[in-house]
């Protein structure tokens, strides 16, 4: 039996891509924002997950229950969709994961199971439930082709909406499902020469790593397996012979972007990134400035969690933006100008008011104690100054 689902059926919607004066003015370019954050979910996540949901349902019929590990973020999308499509969905969440998203999900009708400490430990669990249940199919939070495919919808819309390819696609990434979905939508489009920026957090940073381990540290650009680990790495590695990449796992995740908090990237993305003709910048920030980011971005009355703001991070810095699309740096101010990058507004419910009012109190904190921000882009460290970006802003 077919399962391939038809446009006209999908229950994602198309979302806008709009102009940012706002940021466009900051940059010296023409800055587009794709809004994943207007999905019936609020995040780009119900793209790939109401997809595998309905080829599930196609497959399986209507006793289909829909089990799901995740932060936050997938879990949602899945309760979301399985809600349209009319089936059971329980979600195993993290111990951690605040009351008002777990709260949401119950909302949407899903079973809410809490299990450990981070995202691997509610996985293990809810694949031990998911054995005893003969309905049951375990949809993955990232690591999945058919996701991949319906977050690369996005891109072909991007298509449509700008007309031609941008210079950058700015996105954030934790075990890659976005990232993979952007790869593969631009080799369905041609738009395999546009480089991709990736950026995470510090302390959770799996796809930042799986880059370092498969080219020599950054410093090759013929991928290769590595033929050492260092001794102090955070993380163990395995070698998946299907895509031949090395693999991190790592040992813990301390970042506060806890939709980023994957232990380790799905291969077949990590695969997918080494290979793209345009390159994938891996960027590492520290929270604060994904926090300064969201401050930012508020302003425009979208309140963005702290896994959504990383992405916006170089928008608010002329300095790190035009650092991290090197060598167009060293362009004109004319010729910078013509240039056109999109940032893609991932979404995710995980912020509120309060949250951004702690992050003003961080941020002053943060001010006195350390001048300058450090942040790692593909190997080289670059170092903003904090109390400069900060009274720009408005801040200090």
């Amino acid at each position: 039996m077919s399962t391939e689902i038809v446009p006209s059926t999908r229950v994602w919607i198309e979302t806008p891509l709009i102009y940012s004066s706002h940021i466009s003015d900051r940059l010296g370019c023409s800055a587009y924002l794709k809004l994943e954050n207007l999905q019936p979910s609020q995040s780009f996540k119900y793209r790939g997950i109401s997809l595998r949901l309905q080829e599930c349902k196609a497959q399986y019929g209507p006793a289909l229950h829909v089990f799901i590990a995740s932060s936050g973020n997938a879990g949602l999308a899945a309760a979301v969709a399985a809600r349209t499509l009319g089936v059971r969905c329980t979600v195993y969440l993290p111990v951690i994961v605040a009351k008002d998203t777990q709260d949401m999900l119950r909302k949407q009708g899903a079973n809410v199971v809490l299990v450990g400490q981070i995202y691997s430990d509610a996985l293990k669990a809810m694949y031990q439930a998911a054995e005893k249940d003969p309905n049951a199919v375990v949809l993955s939070s990232y690591d999945d082709p058919v996701l991949w495919k319906g977050h690369s919808s996005m891109v072909k819309e991007m298509k449509s909406q700008l007309y031609h390819p941008p210079d950058a696609i700015f996105c954030s990434v934790g075990g890659g499902g976005l990232i993979g979905g952007i790869l593969l939508g631009c080799q369905s489009i041609a738009w395999d020469n546009v480089p991709i920026i990736a950026l995470e957090t510090h302390g959770s940073n799996c796809f930042y790593h799986a880059g370092w381990l498969n080219t020599e540290g950054f410093s090759s650009k013929k991928p290769s397996l590595p033929t050492n680990i260092p001794p102090d790495a955070p993380y163990t590695v395995q070698i998946s012979e299907e895509h031949r990449v090395a693999v991190p796992y790592m040992h813990a995740l301390t970042s506060r972007a806890a939709s980023l908090g994957a232990t380790s990237p799905a291969p077949g993305v990590v695969r997918m990134a080494l290979d793209h003709a345009g390159g994938v910048q891996c960027v590492c920030i520290p929270d604060e400035l994904a926090m300064f980011a969201a401050r930012g971005f508020a302003g425009t009355r979208i309140l963005l969690e702290l896994a959504c703001s990383t992405t916006m991070s170089p928008a608010y810095s002329h300095e790190l933006f035009w650092r991290i699309l090197d060598p167009m740096s060293k362009l004109s101010v004319e010729e910078r100008q013509r240039k056109n990058v999109i940032f893609i507004v991932c979404g995710g419910v995980k912020v509120t008011s309060d949250e951004l009012s702690e992050y003003a109190q961080i941020l002053d904190r943060a001010a006195e104690v350390e001048r300058e921000w450090k942040i790692v882009c593909n190997g080289t460290e670059i170092c903003v100054q904090k109390r400069l970006m900060m009274q720009k802003q408005g801040c200090v």
